[in-house]
């Protein structure tokens, strides 16, 4: 299995995050990278491949111009006004969005504008390994293209919080989103992405709500008690011509072992068998693992090996896209035993 990875991906490192009412260094770093990739190095049947470049143009697929021009442009204007010293952060915010009118011209008016927490900071070097995480993520399309089963895109910072103009939940552009719509244009009629990450993966949702081409699932905490708080319900099944193409599997919080987990995911891929996918687009969250310090489910190294021999069971081309996951020492172990489980399957 092809692993497309670039060490651009290192550029991008937030100082803070502001958790529960306190500054805390950030949980999403560099070394969670590293440490998939250390794994995937002790494992043989893997070849870590270089991206391809391919521009902004992709990310104007699932993202408006004006917000990845933003993204662009945000650190250049924040240092011009606060200097390099503090991470570009939001601290006012929008409301709901038929009260927003216009675009600040100042920069602490726009991180507000385009953000929903206070998760996403930007720093100098952020956007070029947003780009880089993108190009993981298209490569990994044009290796499926070309004929391979699977592969597995180490794209750091995550995406799949990022709505077309909205970043949060450490997330920028959305790889997984751009992943899918890379294969429709490249001929596959049908694309499913299965976010299996802890948190509900609502900017991907949000994306293609409306649309029947690409089915959306998910499997994660119960909102009303779990990040992201305002989406992710099961009664949320798309609307106009995305109505039945949207499915949410939310379980509950600190209760959550294999036991429960396993009939929402054989539950998830019957959706995917019966939408009849050309494709699959895995958001792989790592986060349900028992001991990540800001998630509460309580899955074991065993299972995701059994997670990866079910989602392998579909038969399917297969894009692993990497999302979230903090504990830092058992990640890269429980990214492989997926991919490992998946592999025993094909």
């Amino acid at each position: 299995m092809k692993v497309i990875y670039s060490e651009k991906q290192n550029l991008h490192r937030v100082k803070y995050e502001f958790l529960s009412g306190e500054a805390t260094p950030c949980f999403e770093k560099p070394e969670r990278a590293d440490m998939v990739l250390n794994a995937i190095n002790a494992n043989q049947g893997y070849e870590v491949i270089a991206p391809n470049e391919y521009g902004l143009e992709p990310m104007h697929w699932v993202h408006t111009e004006d917000y990845v021009t933003f993204l662009q442009n945000a650190w250049n204007e924040w240092e011009a006004t606060y200097g390099p010293e503090r991470d570009a952060s939001p601290y006012c915010f929008v409301p709901a969005r038929h009260l927003r009118n216009r675009v600040p011209k100042d920069i602490e008016g726009k991180l507000g504008y385009y953000s929903f927490d206070m998760t996403a900071a930007i720093t100098k070097t952020s956007f070029e390994a947003i780009a880089s995480a993108v190009d993981c993520a298209l490569t990994g399309v044009d290796v499926l293209i070309d004929g391979d089963r699977a592969a597995f895109a180490l794209c750091r910072p995550p995406g799949h919080h990022a709505a077309p103009d909205l970043m949060g939940g450490y997330c920028y552009i959305n790889n997984a989103a751009i992943a899918a719509e890379g294969l429709r244009r490249k001929g596959h009629d049908k694309v499913a992405i299965l976010d299996i990450d802890y948190h509900h993966g609502n900017g991907t949702q949000t994306i293609f709500y409306d649309r029947d081409d690409v089915l959306f699932v998910s499997i994660h905490g119960d909102p009303d008690y779990d990040y992201p708080h305002y989406l992710g319900f099961d009664d949320e099944t798309g609307e106009g011509k995305g109505e039945g193409f949207n499915l949410n599997l939310p379980l509950p919080q600190g209760k959550t072992d294999w036991s429960l987990y396993r009939p929402a995911l054989e539950t998830a891929l019957e959706k995917i068998r019966s939408f009849g996918a050309d494709s699959l687009v895995i958001s792989l969250g790592m986060d349900t693992y028992e001991n990540d310090p800001i998630s509460h489910f309580k899955l074991k190294l065993e299972d995701y090996l059994q997670i990866g021999t079910l989602i392998g069971g579909l038969g399917l081309p297969t894009l692993f896209v990497f999302e979230g996951g903090y504990a830092v020492d058992d990640l890269g172990h429980n990214t492989v035993a997926v991919l490992n489980g998946f592999k025993q399957a094909n």
